[in-house]
């Protein structure tokens, strides 16, 4: 008899990594209407900014890098969290001003534009950080295991599951809670009528596809001590995030949140009885879902429907 428990938490944990990837997503196609493919290379980025500030190997040998390693190991994890995210927008927003041309043409070509930008950052990640498999390092208060009725688990998939949590309900806040998301919410309904309003459409786009891309680089700090970090990372992950905005609902939020838990637990279930199935159950959920609702679980229609 297979013990459930630890298949349960991994995919609920799973899941809510991949909440916050997708709700990045999810927001860029509500607003921009574009599916941005560049996404998952903006998960890479953020995570390897930050194994780049946890490693301190940009100025290795010199006196600030001494001064930079001397610093305890849980600070530098914190300002990775902080910068890591932060770059990765900065990313975004640059891939954003090089879609502008593309904006009121046919749909394909910010496709094909935000396919090559991922190509470009891949092997921008090859060149700068090199091919091989790294990971970060973490604090010692987060790393390890515990044991917990006779069963060992790994209090990093805890802690990254806390920290899922208030990101999402943090997420939430400001776009239910603030003005500014309530611009966003509007310019995802409708980005005329936002424009109409007087508000600067060019500057919405640029602050959303911005913050999308931060949390997809935050996903990426929190995600790789368990995912992995490679450079091709972000093709791994881009296709788990399209399925759950699809089968959430184009521009749901917690239609993002509950499929992409929903994903995580096929993916654990399924892999404690046929490992080799794990990632085609996600697949067979997508078919499943979108044959009983084709908009999603919580989708309307969308711009994208007209």
């Amino acid at each position: 008899m297979i013990d459930l428990l630890p298949h349960i938490i991994n995919g609920l944990t799973l899941g809510l990594l991949f909440a916050l990837i997708a709700l990045g997503f999810t927001l860029i196609v509500g607003v921009m209407e574009v599916i941005n493919l560049a996404h998952g290379s903006l998960f890479a980025i953020g995570a390897y900014f930050a194994l780049t500030v946890i490693a301190g190997s940009w100025f290795a040998g010199t006196p600030f890098g001494a001064w930079w390693l001397s610093l305890p190991l849980g600070l530098r994890y914190v300002l990775a969290l902080a910068l890591g995210p932060a770059l990765a927008g900065l990313a975004g927003m640059l891939l954003e001003l090089c879609l502008r041309p593309t904006y009121g043409k046919p749909p394909l070509y910010g496709l094909l534009l935000t396919f090559g930008a991922a190509l470009v950052i891949e092997e921008l990640i090859r060149l700068v950080w090199g091919t091989g498999e790294q990971n970060l390092a973490l604090p010692q208060a987060i790393n390890g295991a515990f044991l917990l009725n006779g069963m060992i688990f790994s209090t990093y998939r805890f802690f990254a599951a806390g920290f899922s949590i208030a990101a999402i309900i943090a997420v939430w806040l400001f776009l239910e809670r603030t003005s500014a998301g309530a611009v966003i919410k509007a310019g995802a309904h409708d980005s005329e009528m936002v424009r109409a309003l007087g508000y600067d459409l060019a500057r919405l786009r640029l602050v959303v596809f911005g913050f999308g891309a931060a949390l997809a680089g935050l996903a990426g700090v929190v995600m790789v001590p368990i995912w992995g970090l490679r450079p091709h990372v972000g093709v791994d992950i881009v296709i788990p995030a399209f399925l759950i905005i699809v089968i959430g609902g184009v521009g749901s939020f917690w239609g993002a949140v509950i499929a992409a838990l929903l994903v995580g637990l096929a993916i654990g279930i399924t892999g404690a009885y046929a490992a080799a199935w794990s990632t085609m159950s996600m697949y067979l959920l997508l078919i499943a879902i979108l044959g009983f609702r084709s908009r999603g679980l919580l989708g309307r229609k969308s711009a994208l429907e007209n």
